[in-house]
């Protein structure tokens, strides 16, 4: 899916996990209980993220369709949504919220190609030019591979990470390791 970016302020964000107690414990998450991570990743978010924004969302929202409803009326912004293995049972109820809705997204943002996806990968499109894939799922435990990064809020201080932020982490990462030299493209 290629998209149209007319904005300025971009957030990526994903593995909520809202109202599932275990992932507390899972991912060593500093909260008491879930009301306590629910409201504090929902209240991180919205302080960051205005109305008009870009929101990628890579996935795993909640447990319960109830509770992705209930979170996704509350999130500010404009959400393109990408499905992560907990979010099937709620693709309705998704799609009544988010722009759009897919499992993979690749797009140019400000000139850079970026895939977006819930997984990891090994290479990506144009990742021999040093294209970026951001991802979930691995909830901050998986070292990147090149230009990837973990957007999700156990990498992200339980918060929405910007465009700027990832330009600036990408500029002190290695290539990817299927990164072809400019001399040898020709």
């Amino acid at each position: 899916m290629k998209l149209e970016i007319n904005s300025d302020r971009i957030w990526w964000t994903s593995d909520f996990h809202a109202f599932h107690a275990n992932i507390i414990k899972y991912c060593n998450r500093p909260f008491k209980d879930v009301i306590q991570m629910n409201e504090t990743i929902l209240q991180n978010y919205n302080m960051a993220v205005q109305e008009n924004d870009i929101v990628f969302y890579l996935g795993d929202i909640a447990f319960g369709e109830e509770h992705a409803k209930s979170f996704l009326d509350r999130m500010k912004g404009h959400i393109h949504f990408i499905v992560g293995n907990h979010d099937e049972k709620y693709l309705e109820t998704i799609k009544n919220r988010a722009e759009t809705v897919s499992d993979l997204i690749d797009t140019e943002i400000f000139g850079q190609p970026i895939t977006m996806s819930h997984y990891a990968m090994r290479v990506w499109h144009k990742s021999h030019f040093d294209s970026w894939n951001l991802v979930g799922h691995s909830h901050g435990r998986l070292q990147p591979n090149g230009k990837q990064y973990d957007v999700g809020v156990d990498n992200n201080n339980f918060s929405p990470v910007s465009f700027d932020t990832i330009r600036r982490v990408m500029q002190s990462r290695p290539h990817n390791e299927n990164y072809l030299p400019e001399e040898k493209r020709r």
